[in-house]
């Protein structure tokens, strides 16, 4: 890399960095160009993205971020996976550490809480962003459908005591 690359490199990291939430550091030694390709797939999916790093160049990045505590985790062939919702990239990242034991996750952090590895299998079984909404959205829907049941019920009593009103007035 020539000097401007180097320079452009640490401005897309720094921009990586300001931008994400959640960022975990692996070692991908003996990973597959097929296989890196699969996860950055599936990191995409999950709204996460999945970038090989230069070590030296990514601990220049750091400095001043909200991740600089990661840097001293930078040593070997490493990557990084980033997003907005910590949990999913954690998520996507541990379930593909899993099936391929080439992928080593060293460590994570949310904001500047730095997890170890265990740290990063636990935010893992978190539930994401999304069914953490989904959730909420369900608990404050549940007293307004009780409420409108509640309140519905005797207007539907009162139209039955009248329909039954009306077809005995017919049947006279």
């Amino acid at each position: 890399m020539n000097r401007d690359d180097k320079t452009q490199f640490v401005a897309d990291m720094r921009e990586v960095f300001e931008g994400a939430e959640g960022v975990i550091v692996t070692q991908y030694k003996g990973l597959t160009v097929a296989e890196i390709t699969a996860l950055r797939a599936q990191m995409r999916d999950a709204g996460a993205g999945f970038k090989v790093t230069k070590n030296r160049l990514t601990r220049l990045a750091l400095e001043g971020t909200k991740f600089a505590g990661l840097a001293d985790h930078f040593t070997g062939p490493t990557a990084i996976a980033y997003s907005a919702d910590p949990a999913s990239v954690a998520k996507v990242a541990s379930t593909f550490a899993k099936a391929n034991d080439k992928l080593v996750l060293v460590a994570g952090a949310i904001g500047e809480q730095i997890l170890d590895e265990q740290g990063v299998k636990a935010l893992a079984e978190l539930p994401s962003l999304d069914e953490l909404r989904a959730k909420l959205v369900g608990m404050i829907q549940t007293p307004a459908q009780r409420i409108a049941t509640l309140t519905s019920k005797p207007a539907a009593q009162i139209a039955q005591v009248l329909k039954a009103y009306a077809e005995k007035g017919e049947a006279a």
